[in-house]
């Protein structure tokens, strides 16, 4: 669908063309309308499907027809779980407001408070913030809610599995009860409906993909390979094929620096990117990475939300994650807008149990390839995938002489077999009864 269709005015289309834009996504096509309506929504939709466009649109029009925020009030605030999708969304509204006189700004922890307060004496028409910098912000006087017309939660699921939903609750009781609430998550989990529960009001349902599905032109395969082989078998594969821009997913933080140091001994340009990097760090090394200074950027998943680059051609599970919703995730950082994509983990025996759950979430079996010179010493289990799980036959009830509704009589020895009493145990011999003695 056109944008042209959905009821955009002027500035928007203007800029949106201007972002190189003609055509809307579905997630764009479902929740622009009910958004510019006034209408609160939930809607399912996976980093990728344009879905900070869907919100940041409708809402930036529907704002430029009230009065401009005073200072230190708040009319629209878009909560995120990490400071790069925080940046990410404020970004998409600078570029798509450019031709609007709307104030927007960005708010996160790790950097110091009192600029973003100096910022937000003007007041400010759209607040993107992460839950925790919020908070503080508001117990020092710097923000003011009265004036909140819309409340937005990008990554609804991210948020509670990185514990917010206490500081969630907190930021809501503080909100004016009259609002427009806008809630994107990945799926529509029990926590999520349940969090939505005391959010939204009458929501729009839209959901723009089947859940839990891979993009078609993302290519997944594994390596089965020994542990302590990993790193030794990614940077084989870097060169041998000269992958350039890969992500690499590693599921702790030290696993990440320990991996960046390896590849940078073997001279592959890497950096490494999660919590407990500084916000500048951060920045440099995903901005190194965008431009083709770093050839490898080494990410936890919580650090890797947020991260939208075009034309992503690798991602690498150095560890499969420990929720296989979060593989889905990580490799749809590739394979993006119709452009193929190369997904590929490396896999050790002990991660069986991880596999078969992706398996089993994804419905599909992945191929294994075994690299030459790489062929694990602990081998990697089988799938399992699509294997019929033998039944097992509840037992029957037993009572005296064998099985229910049979004879016990068909042969020698009581035991309704054919006769040969080999190996069988012997007849039991009743105790005689007692001679009664009394007179």
């Amino acid at each position: 669908m056109s944008f042209d269709n959905l009821g955009l005015s002027a500035s928007l289309l203007k800029a949106v063309k201007a972002q190189g834009y003609d055509k809307a996504s579905p997630i764009q096509a479902k929740g622009i309308p009910p958004i510019l309506q006034g209408k609160d929504i939930m809607a399912a939709a996976q980093t990728g499907t344009g879905k900070t466009a869907a919100f940041t649109l409708p809402l930036l029009q529907n704002l430029a027809k009230g009065k401009p925020a005073k200072s230190n009030h708040v009319r629209a605030l878009v909560l995120t779980p990490t400071r790069e999708l925080a940046a990410q969304v404020e970004e998409s509204v600078v570029n798509y407001g450019k031709h609007m006189n709307l104030r927007s700004t960005v708010v996160f922890g790790g950097v110091k408070i009192n600029p973003q307060m100096m910022r937000l004496r003007k007041g400010c028409d759209v607040l993107v913030a992460t839950p925790g910098r919020l908070l503080d912000l508001f117990n020092q006087n710097a923000i003011k809610f009265k004036d909140l017309e819309v409340l937005v939660l990008d990554e609804a699921d991210r948020m509670l599995d990185m514990g917010f939903i206490h500081d969630i609750k907190k930021i809501i009781a503080l909100l004016p009860k009259q609002r427009q609430n806008l809630l994107f998550s990945a799926t529509f989990s029990p926590e999520i409906r349940r969090l939505a529960q005391g959010i939204v009001s009458k929501p729009v349902e839209i959901s723009v993909s089947p859940p839990n599905a891979a993009a078609n032109t993302v290519k997944q395969w594994l390596c089965p390979v020994d542990k302590k082989r990993k790193p030794a078998l990614l940077a084989h594969l870097i060169k041998e094929h000269n992958w350039q821009q890969v992500l690499v997913f590693s599921r702790t933080k030290h696993g990440a620096n320990k991996l960046t140091q390896f590849l940078l001994d073997n001279d592959i340009k890497s950096a490494a990117i999660h919590g407990n990097k500084s916000q500048g760090a951060r920045t440099k090394a995903l901005a190194n990475f965008k431009r083709g200074a770093v050839q490898v950027l080494v990410a936890t998943d919580i650090a890797a939300r947020g991260i939208d680059i075009s034309d992503l051609p690798y991602v690498v599970n150095f560890d499969l994650p420990n929720v296989p919703e979060d593989y889905v995730h990580r490799i749809g950082r590739t394979g993006r807008a119709g452009a193929n994509g190369l997904a590929v983990s490396l896999v050790a025996a002990d991660e069986i149990t991880l596999l078969r759950d992706i398996e089993k979430l994804i419905n599909k079996e992945l191929d294994r390839k075994l690299i030459d010179g790489f062929e694990p010493v602990h081998d990697l289990p089988p799938s399992m995938f699509g294997m019929k799980q033998p039944r097992v036959k509840k037992p029957q009830p037993q009572g005296r002489g064998g099985g229910r509704g049979r004879s016990n009589n068909s042969g020698k020895g009581g035991n309704g077999g054919n006769g040969d009493s080999k190996g069988k145990r012997p007849p039991r011999r009743r105790k005689p009864k007692p001679k009664n003695t009394s007179a």
